[in-house]
Formats: C-alpha cells, sequence, structure tokens
C-alpha cells in the first residue's frame, strides 16, 4: 500500500510539472485500482531487468576473479596483470584498486600476499600513484610486504608529481611497517624535504641513510642550502662529502658556483671553478652562465668579457641566459655603446630578442637617465625588425618619468598609441607616480580620471601610489578617504596601501598615529606583516624610544609574525646609537637561533655603536671579524671607521682603511673625504690633506664648509695664518655660512700661534654672528691679551662672556690653573 501511495505522488508530480507535453486526464484516473495495478507491473519488469542485469555483471565479475585466482595459482604473472590492469582501468566491474583488493581477500585468503603484491605493481605501473599508497597502507594492516622495487617507482613517481609531502609521509609508512629503505627511497624522501624547504628533516635523513649516501644525496642537500643562501653550510656539506669519500661531479660544482655567485661571493665561486679544473670535471653551458651572471651582477664586465672568450674556446653558443646577464651587466655599467654593440651581435647570432632581453638593455639605460641612448638603440632595433611591445614601452614611459620629462613620457604614451598598442594601466602609474614625487597631486588626480574616461581602470598599485603621494605630503586626511574610494569602487585595500600610511606617518615623527592604524589592522587577515612592523620598530629606534620598540618586537612574535633581518638590524643599530653596544651585541648573536645570519647592516651598526662610545679597538674588532665572514664592507664602514678613528688621530690606521677602500675599487663621497681631509690636517701630514681636497675636486665633489673648517685648521697647523684667512674668504665666496666650528678654528688658530690680535678680530665677529668660542679658547685669547697689555679689549670679553654664563672670576681662576700646569 505504501508503494502504490508513493507512486501515486510521482505519477502525480510529473502530470503537473509536465506542463509542456499536458492534454487533460480525468483526477479519478490516479485514483483507479487498475491503472496502479499497470504501474507496479510495469516498475516490477524494470526492477527484473535491473536485477537481471547486476546478476550478469556480477557473475562477469566472478567469472573474471575466478580466472585471475587461476592464474596467480598458476604462477602466470604476465597473465594475471593484464587482467588486473583490465579490471582496475576498465572501472567497469569494480570501481577501484582497493574494491579488487577486498574482493580478492575474500575469494581466496591463502593468496593474498601473492595478489597484493600484484595489485601494488600494476596500480605503480599503471601511473596511479594515489591507489598505489592504499593498496600499500591495506597491504600493511595485513603485514605483507610489497617489493622494495615497486615502492621505489612509486616514490619516484611521487616526487615526479611534485606530491612532496605524500611522499614523506609513505616513506614513514615504509619504515613503520618495518621495511628497510635502500639509498635510492632515502634520496627521494631527502628530496621531497629539501623540496618543501625542510632542510633539518633532510639532513636527518641523510644522517638515517644504512648505506653511504651517494652524490645526489650530496647535491639535493647543497642545492636546497644554497637556495637558502646558507653557503658557509653548503661548504660545509662539500667538505663532508668529500670526508666521506664521495666523489663530486660537475652538479656538485655547478650548484656551489652558482650559489656563491648568487650571494656575490665570487672568489669562492671561481675556487671551485679551479677544482674543476684540476679534478678533471669538465664545464658545460651551466657552469659558465652562473659565473658570467656572478661578474655581470657585480659590474666586472671586462672579467666577464674574458670568461666569455674562454666559453667560445671551450666549443659553448651563448644561450638567451648568457646575453640577458650580458644585458644587465652592461645595462648596470651605464654603457650605451656596449648595449648597442651587444644588440647587433644579438641579432647577427640569431638570438631572438624577446621583451624580457630588450627591457633589460633599455631598463638600465633608462635608469642611468640615458634617454637618448635608449631611444637610438630601439630605433636600431626596430631598423632590424623587432617589433615593440607595451612592456618596452612602459620602459621607455618609466624612464622619461624617472628623468622628470613628463612632456616626452606622454608622447610616447601618443606613439604607442599610433601603432596600435593601448597603454595599461602599468604605463599610467609611472607617470602618476612621477607626479606624486613631484607632489603635484593634482595633476596625478586628472591623469587617474583620464584613465578611466579612456576605459582603463585604476588598479590597487594606482590607489597606493596616491596614497603615498599625499602622505609624504603630510596630506593624512587625503590619504584616508582614498582607502574609502578604494573600497567603494571594489578594490579592498592590501598591506602596501596600510603600509604606505604608516610609513609616512612613521617618517613624518607621528609614531602615536601610526600605531592606532596599525591598532585598527591587527585583525584584518593578511593585512599585517613584517614589513609594517619594521617600519614602527624602526621608526621608534630613530628617536630613541627603545623600549617602544622592544614592545612592539614581541607583539609581532605573539601575532605569530616572525622578525626578519631587517627587524633585529632596526634594533641593534637604536641600542648602538644609545651607546648600549653589549646588548647590541647580544642581540646580534642572538638571531642566529632565528635561522638569520648577521649581514654587513648589522656589523656596520656594531662599529658605529663601539666609536660612538670611544673604544675603536672593538669598532675594529667588527670590522675584522666581518671581513673573515666574507661580508664585504662598504661606504658606510669605511665612513664610520675613518671617521671614529680620526677623532682619537690614529692616522696610520685611518691611511690603512683608505687604501683597503681602493683596492675594493670604493669611491670615495665627501663624507669620507672630509674625514680622511680632518685627521690628516688636526694630527696627519697637513699636505695629504690638501692632496686630497684636490682628489676631491678633480673628481666633481664640491666641498662643503666640514672640509673648509679642516683646511683651515691645517694651515694654522703649519703657520700659514694668511692662506687660513684667505679660505675663509673662499668659503663664503662659494655660499657657505660659516658655523661656530669655523670661527673656533680661526680664534683657535691664531691664540695658539700667538696673534692675540688677530683673534681678538675673528672673536668679535665671532661674538656678533651669536658664537661664542670654547671656555678655554676664551681663557687663552684674555691671557693673551693682558700679557699683550691690551686690558681693555680684555676686560670687555669678560664682560661679555658674563652676560652669556661665563664669570671673569672662573675664567681668572682657570687661567690660574693652567699656569701652574
Amino acid at each position: 500500500m505504501a508503494k502504490q501511495v508513493h507512486l501515486l505522488r510521482v505519477f502525480t508530480l510529473n502530470a503537473l510539472q509536465n506542463t509542456q507535453n499536458y492534454s487533460p486526464v480525468p483526477l479519478c484516473r490516479f485514483f483507479s485500482s487498475q491503472y496502479v495495478n499497470e504501474k507496479l507491473e510495469q516498475c516490477k519488469e524494470e526492477e527484473v531487468t535491473t536485477a537481471r542485469d547486476e546478476l550478469k555483471e556480477e557473475q562477469g565479475l566472478h567469472e573474471q576473479i575466478r580466472k585471475l585466482r587461476i592464474y596467480i595459482q598458476q604462477g602466470r604473472s604476465e597473465s594475471a596483470q593484464t587482467l588486473a590492469k583490465s579490471l582496475i582501468l576498465s572501472k567497469t566491474l569494480i570501481t577501484s584498486p582497493t574494491e579488487l583488493f577486498r574482493l580478492l581477500s575474500l575469494s581466496c585468503p591463502s593468496l593474498n600476499p601473492s595478489f597484493s603484491n600484484l595489485l601494488f605493481s600494476v596500480c605503480v605501473e599503471s601511473n596511479m600513484p594515489t591507489e598505489a599508497t592504499e593498496i600499500f597502507l591495506l597491504m600493511k594492516e595485513n603485514r605483507i610486504s610489497p617489493s622494495l622495487v615497486s615502492l621505489n617507482r612509486l616514490l619516484e613517481t611521487l616526487v615526479s608529481l611534485r606530491k612532496y609531502k605524500e611522499t614523506l609521509n609513505l616513506f614513514s609508512e615504509i619504515v613503520d611497517s618495518g621495511i628497510s629503505p635502500d639509498t635510492f627511497a632515502y634520496n627521494k624522501a631527502v628530496q621531497s624535504a629539501v623540496k618543501l624547504g625542510d632542510l633539518k628533516t633532510a639532513i636527518e635523513l641523510m644522517d638515517r641513510i644504512r648505506w653511504r649516501p651517494d652524490s645526489f644525496t650530496y647535491n639535493v642537500v647543497i642545492s636546497g642550502l644554497c637556495k637558502e643562501k646558507r653557503m658557509e653550510d653548503a661548504g660545509n656539506m662539500f667538505a663532508k662529502m668529500l670526508s666521506k669519500k664521495v666523489r663530486p661531479n660537475r652538479i656538485t660544482y655547478n650548484t656551489l658556483i652558482d650559489g656563491y655567485c648568487k650571494v656575490g661571493n665570487l672568489d669562492k665561486a671561481f675556487g671551485f671553478r679551479e677544482r674543476m679544473k684540476s679534478e678533471g670535471v669538465a664545464p658545460n653551458l651551466l657552469t659558465f652562465n652562473s659565473l658570467l651572471s656572478g661578474l655581470c651582477r657585480a659590474q666586472r664586465m671586462e672579467e666577464a668579457k674574458g670568461l666569455l672568450e674562454e666559453m667560445n674556446d671551450y666549443g659553448f653558443v651563448p644561450d638567451g641566459f648568457t646575453y640577458s646577464s650580458l644585458s644587465y651587466g652592461i645595462s648596470s655599467c651605464d654603457n650605451s655603446d656596449d648595449s648597442l654593440a651587444l644588440c647587433e651581435t644579438m641579432i647577427e647570432n640569431g638570438i631572438p630578442l624577446n621583451d624580457y632581453t630588450c627591457s633589460i638593455l633599455l631598463n638600465g639605460l633608462c635608469k642611468g637617465g640615458k634617454m637618448m641612448e635608449a631611444e637610438d638603440i630601439l630605433k636600431k632595433l626596430r631598423d632590424k625588425g623587432f617589433v615593440p611591445t607595451g612592456v618596452i614601452y612602459n620602459t621607455i614611459v618609466d624612464g622619461y618619468c624617472r628623468v622628470g620629462d613628463v612632456k616626452k613620457a606622454l608622447s610616447t604614451i601618443e606613439q604607442m598609441e599610433s601603432i596600435g598598442l593601448k597603454p595599461s594601466c602599468i604605463t599610467f602609474n609611472s607617470l602618476i607616480n612621477r607626479y606624486c614625487e613631484m607632489k603635484q597631486m593634482a595633476e596625478a588626480e586628472e591623469l587617474v580620471r583620464e584613465m578611466e574616461g579612456r576605459g582603463i581602470p585604476p588598479n590597487v598599485e594606482t590607489y597606493n601610489i596616491l596614497i603615498g603621494g599625499y602622505g609624504r605630503d603630510a596630506q593624512f586626511e587625503r590619504c584616508f578617504q582614498i582607502l574609502e574610494e578604494m573600497k567603494e569602487k571594489g578594490h579592498e585595500p592590501n598591506s602596501v596601501s596600510y603600509g604606505s600610511l604608516i610609513n609616512c606617518f612613521c617618517k613624518k615623527g607621528k609614531l602615536l598615529e601610526a600605531e592606532l592604524l596599525l591598532s585598527d589592522i591587527t585583525n584584518r587577515d593578511g593585512l599585517l606583516n613584517v614589513q609594517i612592523y619594521n617600519m614602527l620598530i624602526d621608526g621608534y629606534c630613530k628617536v630613541g624610544k627603545l623600549k617602544d620598540a622592544f614592545r612592539l618586537f614581541h607583539a609581532m612574535k605573539e601575532t605569530g609574525i616572525s622578525p626578519s633581518l631587517v627587524t633585529y638590524n632596526s634594533l641593534i643599530n637604536g641600542l648602538g646609537k644609545e651607546g648600549n653596544v653589549s646588548k647590541a651585541e647580544e642581540l646580534a648573536c642572538s638571531i642566529t637561533s632565528d635561522g638569520f645570519k648577521p649581514d654587513v647592516i648589522t656589523y656596520n651598526s656594531l662599529i658605529y655603536g663601539y666609536l660612538h662610545i670611544g673604544n675603536a679597538k672593538k669598532a675594529l674588532e667588527q670590522y675584522e671579524k666581518m671581513k673573515r665572514l666574507c661580508l664585504k664592507p662598504t661606504l658606510i664602514t669605511y665612513h664610520s671607521l675613518i671617521s671614529g678613528l680620526s677623532n682619537e688621530g690614529t692616522v696610520q690606521e685611518v691611511e690603512k682603511l683608505y687604501q683597503e677602500m681602493l683596492e675594493q675599487n670604493l669611491a670615495l663621497d665627501r663624507p669620507v673625504y672630509n674625514a680622511l681631509i680632518r685627521c690628516h690636517a688636526k694630527y696627519g701630514d697637513v699636505r695629504k690633506a690638501f692632496a686630497l681636497h684636490q682628489e676631491m675636486l678633480d673628481k666633481g665633489i664640491c666641498p662643503d664648509r666640514t672640509t673648509f673648517n679642516s683646511l683651515i685648521m691645517g694651515h694654522f697647523r703649519e703657520g700659514r695664518v694668511q692662506e687660513a684667512n684667505q679660505l675663509f674668504t673662499e668659503m663664503k665666496a662659494k655660499g657657505l655660512v660659516p658655523s661656530a666650528v669655523t670661527y673656533s678654528s680661526l680664534v683657535e688658530g691664531h691664540c695658539k700661534l700667538k696673534e692675540f690680535s688677530g683673534a681678538y678680530v675673528w672673536y668679535r665677529d665671532m661674538f656678533e654672528k651669536g658664537f661664542v668660542p670654547s671656555t678655554y679658547t676664551c681663557k687663552e685669547l684674555i691671557d693673551g691679551l693682558r700679557k699683550e697689555g691690551r686690558l681693555q679689549e680684555a676686560e670687555l670679553l669678560c664682560c661679555e662672556l658674563a652676560e652669556k654664563g661665563v664669570s671673569e672670576w672662573n675664567v681668572n681662576e682657570d687661567l690660574s690653573a693652567v699656569a701652574k700646569m
């Protein structure tokens, strides 16, 4: 009866829903017992047919399983494999290999080991890693071990499919089942751990290999260490490889050479190249490309050309990567002639000039402000058949924006459109950014409206540029309005949007507002990052609020955001400036626990810190330590050291640092020249000070007030009063305003030469400008004037000093003390 009611409901619904073929049917028909019985008979017939079909399938499956069982019992492995594969792949009689496994387990339990291995092997060979893994886990439950060959093939398949987590999970199951993996299996596990960036696990697995790890094992781990720029660890792994009598191959050497080149340690890279030669390991194109790329990044183009010749001697033909590296190097050196020659060479050699290579060449010139040369190269490329794309035109537009030629940038856009290329958001963003840099915010906003009028909607980067522009101009209310506009137009502000605003707050000293904005976005997913925290931490460090800086440092870690090396460097720098160098050094040592290594910025901060508290010895120790770690000192390193040591008068040490700078081809800037000139003018060879001044002028570096102050001091040391006075006149003629230090040098210089009349003249000029010499200089001048009988001037000077808070009694008392000494 229930079935009849159900059928009645179905028929009624079908009739009501089928409106297209609807024809009136008497409602009483649905309640007719005859009609219902007919429909029931029809359903029975369908069920019988379905049941009959299912029975046939079951009989067919039973027959196939019976055949499979017989093949296995008779040892006809090939026939069994063919049949099993057919059943698994057809998916008609069975839905999955695990279903077949269970059916076979029920029908012939005694053959479990045989058919288990058979099914596992079939799944592996059929490239069905997921199903093979499921079969292995079922085998493990039944304490059946597949062959190691099949397991290794499965591991290899998973790795080839980049299923690294699954590979490690399977490896753990293999070990857990009591099977002893061989070196091949361990290698696949090690490789997977490296690919997942888990080098700790990779090295642990490597150490667990029962047999000796082979070159593949070491190469994989060394590659992982190089990718993470852990070159010291990579070098140690290479040394371990040698100690275990495992012979390095070309892959080993290429990996290390490439790694050292990428961190800028070319001496080490070429050291391994020489080792390759001595060991008889032949280089390939990859070897030369890595070395060439390293030389080009370091702008050592003469050596790069020599290496290119050696590469040709070996019979290697430069490829696209070779030319891209050369393009980058030449562009970085701003050599337009070489850029053009390289383009022509590439065309002659049939090397395809793609967007990437051309944009590198043009971008280098554009960044250097050589727009005429860039246009010249582009014209010659067009003449050779190269068709510029939007990427190339965007590079040219950006180049003109960099040099501030907005008219030319707009003209390039017109030229772009004339050949059917539509400007993109990237094209306009360069112009908008330039307007923002020039603080022409109205023009920037007008360009955004023009973009929209052309059907080019602004993107998140466009709005971020505007936020940065208004933020730098301290128009923070407008910044918040843009954030709201972004949301209204369907653009969700990102971490750059908020980070740019927070950075501007920090630069303007509005740290409270910056931290309030930080609090506002704390609970929003994906907005907070280490860069945003770094801005605030650095901001607090720069104003000496280290307590707040460390508070944010700990808050950041509590939110699950790991500090970066930049974070630590900001804190170390802040501590150094405050004179707390012991804590700064302690923090520098602790950063290794977070997986970082101190870099040149870390050591520069420590050097500055020690010099700031007058500990030159410790500063030099840090300098020597950074050199031992293959960290290349920068101009900042030498500036801190030379300035600090100059104040202590250690001329020999300063001269040694100067020579080291020249050896490293570091271009001296004005602060370094000033420090060197001051050191020699005050403590060393005065002639050397003037020679450095001339060298400075020859290089086109204009002297500033500090330079003149030191040179004036040098003239007085040599007793050349007239020359010192002339320098003062020259200084003013150059538009440089004399400072208190300038006047003090003149007064002190005259006093030391017992030229008290001249000293008094300079004192009067100094006093009228609102400056007062040091107490000691004043005492010396008063004493000199009294000895010369110029009591009126001495008395006036005492009165003026008294007005400034220095009493005549103190002056006389101190002078008496000096006289007794």
